[in-house]
């Protein structure tokens, strides 16, 4: 056709095309929220304007007045939300105080005498609530002062429930935590510990608002003091003082603390644990189990705190020494802040370092030539340690203001070159980006920076400053070739993602404790490690004994003539959770001994058959128990009595896959469904509104595709299951369209009217808005690749912990639906979930039915739940199908009625007789739309029938359906 056309006009359309290839377009250029919101400090670096810097920056000259004004709790003066209740007495206090609820708000006026930086503390009583800390957010005059001031946390307290127990094998029993209700006064602090000391709030002269907006638990309010949170002094004074006053030092004095022995801790997953690995570990058996240390990886989150009681002999000057192990951070040390009687006794105390290493380590308190003492009356203190960040606090801040900078810029670039940039053009970045280069220069000197103090914090170099100085490097070198960039854009992104990686890393400051030693100075302290002559006899003795003693297994707390054998193949962590569980409540309260086995879910149907399965299986996916069941291998619940009574505990949703015609073969565990999530701050950047019906998404992906962003819908997983589950995008158009996946008879309903329309909507947004069919969803919505996304409630766990630098720029809601007449919105989503069934050879059922019942109660959900977050953090937090025991678990109040708001629109997926096809097939169809463009309508016709010719194939193999 070029070829045919006139000489002028060849010419002319040449010179066109010349044109569009030299001369790039401008391209969309858009001001990022980060952008609109920065500040300068004086050393150069940017941070956001409305972070806790910047507010200083704003009151740098602002006086800090020695005033001290109390706020009354019951001298409220408005609340919203929630009816406050006044109290007038409260564990051993008596008081003017007010319980407040777990949503709402509540106010109290207060007048200030002078202008000036106040700190802020809250003296509160813990009540009953979902036993994670109380979460607050700070209002004064009706605004937040700052980003920080969104979320305060104030922990509870928690003790053993009793003293050490063992079992019929004379194995330690680990004491379960429960919680002690008492008073404690904290500061308004940064919970993830950023900043080291208490937030500064700055007040004019006059009368002021302050708001406490719950976001989580009640509790009861003593007071909130406005005032100054005094300095501790220097070693150096404490030691003048000593003097001045003439203080002695104690002699022949040793006091050792077992760290197991802990008196309160500020989270149920400080427990004690156990230590095999060194024969100093106090106490110690080669044998038997022996919980004899605290802490480790779960004593690693700031702000955590362990607490414990001593008994001083008399007064005088002591030192302190803590045997310890940090052996799972290397290249940062771990940090804690050390107070007696809940002060710092002087400002070294605010960071004592434990540095890495595998061996366990005789830790004295002091500058390194000389030890700290400190002076002791005679009686009963109490010593605490807290997870802290100290020096690299202010390190993490930075480096988190460079990743959110640095994925600003990424964003802007992305906008211009696409996702997939063309590695022959020269988009001149540089000119459309024109901060690009100066942004990658000045960050890389921050990065450099950064990983020199690091070395000379740290004493050493490692895989922590590597991360910084790789990203450092290729920052510079991108600052100089900016050309380059296109073809580098995928490494530089995943090298600003091992910056988060690293923030994770650093962030978390593990230690292990074996004990304590308070001691006189002449005192010589015990050895932490042990000669290798002991070590060798120690692990010859192991050796011997494992022929001998099966370490995996876990006795029980009584002996029982009734058991039920329960297998569950999630991981170790669960099964031995699970295990003490059953142990200090199920077998204590129904005399059943629990026999749990940790085994691979694929080898339960051949166990079964050759009758070596066990009575129950836990962790069991929706496909098994249905077909299962039709094979007589998997006993109907419905006739035990009391089933419907244990059925209340579920939606009806939870119970759909695993029941067939009046048969149920499972009770659900988890039920997990789609919400949407969403970044406030791009959405925010774009002008959009968070989408309500499927109407109002066509009208956001086209702005997102303007930027070369994109709107994320589920992908069925294809690896690592056994059955290809029907995709929850289908799933929540068919439904919302009054849809259904089969008929009465158990055939496949995909041909109906309302499937085929769920099924064009579904591919159209495929072909016609190109969505993604693959990607990472985790790294794309932290750098705002993916701003908006419909997946599983679960990724929320995901955000909390591997995500910190975009927290509060994220929200979840309910899914967008479909508008009705009435003006109303159905947002019906499917659900997927894991089942506890019984086998039908179990030998006592009614044993298998007690254990079944106990573990799908509320109490033992939540207690599953709260373990296991503690055990492996918020990532861990467990989605129960009991209705009532996700009210309970540590959901954030909002964020729970978002979620409940979807759960009431949740639809199960019935399982049918050869209904394995029916994920695989409708998957087949799409992929026959989307990659050979057949139209939709043909391509799911010619699939429905392969459903249904294996329906029917497997109805009448099982005697279902007549031949």
């Amino acid at each position: 056709m070029f070829v045919n056309m006139p000489k002028v006009l060849r010419v002319a359309v040449a010179l066109l095309l010349l044109c569009t290839w030299v001369i790039p377009s401008a391209g969309p250029h858009l001001a990022s929220a980060e952008e609109s919101v920065k500040a300068e400090r004086a050393d150069g670096n940017v941070f956001q304007a409305n972070s806790y810097d910047s507010y200083l920056q704003t009151h740098q000259n602002a006086a800090r007045p020695d005033r001290n004004i109390v706020v009354q709790g019951g001298s409220y003066t408005f609340a919203e939300g929630m009816e406050p209740k006044k109290v007038n007495d409260a564990g051993d206090r008596q008081g003017n105080f007010v319980e407040t609820g777990d949503s709402g708000s509540i106010g109290w006026d207060v007048t200030i005498p002078e202008d000036g930086l106040y700190n802020l503390s809250l003296r509160y009583f813990t009540v009953d609530g979902k036993a994670s800390s109380i979460e607050r957010m700070l209002m004064i005059d009706g605004e937040v002062p700052f980003s920080g001031a969104r979320s305060f946390l104030f922990p509870r307290i928690w003790t053993d429930e009793k003293a050490m127990e063992q079992d019929n094998r004379g194995n330690d029993i680990r004491p379960r935590q429960v919680e002690t209700f008492g008073w404690q006064e904290k500061p308004f602090r940064d919970f993830e510990g950023y900043y080291e000391k208490p937030y500064s709030f700055y007040f004019s002269a006059g009368k002021h608002t302050i708001t406490l907006v719950s976001l989580k638990e009640p509790v009861i309010i003593d007071a909130i003091e406005i005032g100054q949170i005094e300095e501790p002094p220097t070693y150096e004074e404490i030691k003048k003082q000593y003097e001045q006053q003439g203080l002695k030092e104690t002699s022949g004095q040793t006091i050792k603390v077992q760290g197991e022995s802990a008196q309160f801790k500020s989270s149920p997953t400080l427990y004690p644990i156990t230590d095999r690995s060194n024969p100093n570990t106090e106490p110690q058996s080669v044998s038997e189990v022996r919980i004899n240390t605290i802490g480790g990886h779960n004593w690693r989150m700031p702000g955590d705190t362990i607490t414990w009681k001593i008994d001083v002999p008399e007064d005088g000057l002591y030192k302190i020494a803590i045997k310890g192990r940090q052996e799972l951070l290397r290249g940062v040390y771990s940090t804690r802040t050390l107070r007696i009687d809940d002060h710092i006794p002087f400002q070294e105390m605010r960071e004592i370092p434990f540095y890495y290493s595998s061996e366990w380590q005789m830790n004295t308190i002091g500058n390194g030539e000389e030890p700290y003492l400190f002076y002791l009356t005679k009686g009963t203190h109490d010593l605490q340690l807290e997870v802290s960040l100290g020096s690299i606090a202010p390190l993490i801040r930075e480096v988190q203001s460079s990743i959110l900078e640095l994925n600003a810029i990424y964003r802007k670039i992305l906008m211009i070159t696409g996702g997939v940039p063309d590695p022959f053009r020269d988009y001149n970045l540089e000119k459309k980006v024109p901060e690009m280069v100066e942004v990658f220069n000045k960050q890389s000197d921050i990065l450099y920076k950064i990983s020199d103090q690091l070395v000379e914090i740290t004493g050493e170099k490692s895989d922590q400053i590597a991360i910084l100085t790789k990203l450092a490097y290729q920052l510079k070198d991108l600052a100089a070739n900016p050309e380059s960039l296109q073809t580098r854009l995928e490494s530089f992104k995943i090298n600003v993602g091992g910056l988060g990686t690293w923030i994770l890393q650093v962030k978390e400051q593990p230690l292990e404790i074996d004990y304590l030693v308070i001691a006189s100075p002449e005192q010589r302290m015990p050895k932490a490690k042990a000669s290798f002559a002991k070590k060798m006899k120690h692990e010859i003795s192991t050796l011997l004994s494992s022929f001998f003693i099966d370490y995996n297994s876990i006795g029980n707390s009584s002996e029982s003539e009734r058991s039920v054998t329960v297998w569950i193949g999630t991981g170790r962590d669960q099964a031995q959770v699970l295990k003490a569980m059953s142990d200090d409540s199920f077998t204590q309260q129904t005399g059943i001994s629990v026999n749990l086995k940790l085994v691979s879910a694929n080898v339960l149907m051949p166990a079964t058959l050759s009758g070596q399965g066990p009575d129950v299986a836990m962790q069991i996916s929706n496909d098994i128990p249905v077909n299962y069941g039709m094979r007589t291998a998997i006993y109907d619940l419905t006739q035990f009595s009391d089933f419907e009574q244990v059925a209340d505990r579920f939606r009806d949703s939870a119970l759909t896959p695993y029941k067939y015609k009046d048969a149920v073969f499972g009770l659900p565990e988890q039920q997990v469904f789609p919400m949407l999530f969403y970044r406030k701050d791009i959405l925010e950047e774009l002008k959009l509104d968070v989408p309500q019906t499927l109407e109002d998404i066509y009208e956001v992906i086209p702005v997102l595709k303007k930027h070369y962003m994109d709107f994320a819908l589920p992908i069925a997983e294809t690896s690592g299951v056994s059955t290809l589950e029907p995709s929850k995008a289908f799933a929540m158009m068919l439904y919302q369209q009054d849809g259904t996946f089969y008929e009465k008879d158990g055939n496949s309903n995909l041909d109906s009217e309302a499937s085929m329309q769920a099924f064009k909507r579904w591919t159209d947004l495929y072909m016609n808005y190109k969505l993604p069919l693959q990607f990472d969803l985790t790294t794309r919505f932290r750098t705002g690749e993916i701003p908006m996304a419909i997946t599983d409630y679960t990724f929320y766990n995901t955000l909390s912990v591997s995500a910190p630098e975009i927290r509060g720029l994220w929200d979840f809601v309910a899914v967008p639906g479909i508008q009705q007449e009435d003006g109303s919105i159905r947002r019906d989503v499917s659900s997927g979930g894991s089942a506890v069934i019984m086998m039908d050879q179990a030998k006592d059922k009614d044993a298998a039915w007690e254990f079944m019942k106990w573990w799908t109660s509320k109490d033992t959900q939540v207690r599953f739940g709260r373990e296991m977050e503690g055990l492996m953090g918020a990532a861990a937090r467990y989605p129960t199908a009991n209705i009532e025991a996700l009210k309970e678990l540590p959901w954030p109040t909002k964020d729970y009625q978002s979620l409940e708001k979807q759960w009431e629109w949740v639809k199960g997926i019935p399982e049918v007789p050869g209904g394995y096809y029916t994920g695989r097939n409708l998957d087949n169809a799409f992929r026959e739309v989307i990659n050979n463009g057949t139209n939709p309508r043909d391509a799911l016709y010619d699939y429905v029938e392969e459903i249904n010719r294996e329906i029917d194939f497997k109805q009448k193999e099982f005697n279902l359906k007549q031949s």
